[in-house]
């Protein structure tokens, strides 16, 4: 089974566990894609037309191997990013925004969210951000990395370039459909 990303020890994707075809497309195209086309129309393009959704979990019992406690600063491989809170009990866990990535501040600015269990917040893949460690508890998180390869396909979310792009078979990462 595969990690959900490179930074959570914990977690599962839920293509894993047959959510795309049935739910999580449809889900992004008809919900997702409309809210994000309003929001930051510069990161959609032609459309959100891929994604990666994924659960992580954070538990503050230290003593349990290779368990999360928070998340380091990061941007995220995705033009738009959907992050819920589906609950347990936990203390502190927030989210801290600050710049977004190619776009260095003078004056950088960290902006504070905090979770509440059923709602979510949408960002920008490339807004720099991170997890505050929990104190108390367990937290899951729903985390849906929306991609659009036409975006993409002119500038790579990772490395900044213009990609060159092979022709394949199948379906990957966003970068062409």
């Amino acid at each position: 089974k595969g990690r959900p990303n490179t930074m959570n020890n914990t977690g599962i994707l839920l293509s894993e566990l047959g959510f795309d075809e049935g739910f999580m497309n449809k889900f992004r195209e008809f919900y997702l894609q409309p809210i994000s086309r309003l929001l930051y129309p510069e990161c959609v393009g032609k459309g959100l037309d891929s994604h990666r959704s994924f659960i992580v979990s954070y538990d503050a019992d230290s003593g349990k191997q290779h368990k999360d406690t928070g998340l380091s600063s990061h941007y995220d491989n995705a033009e738009v990013t959907l992050n819920v809170s589906l609950g347990n009990e936990f203390v502190d866990g927030q989210l801290f925004f600050g710049d977004m990535k190619h776009i260095p501040m003078e004056t950088p600015t960290v902006y504070i969210y905090n979770h509440v269990i059923g709602r979510g917040v949408i960002h920008r893949g490339q807004h720099i951000h991170g997890a505050i460690d929990i104190c108390e508890g367990e937290r899951y998180n729903l985390i849906v990395w929306m991609r659009s390869s036409s975006v993409r396909n002119i500038r790579c979310p990772r490395c900044g370039e213009n990609p060159k792009l092979l022709p394949f078979e199948g379906y990957g990462d966003g970068f062409t459909k």
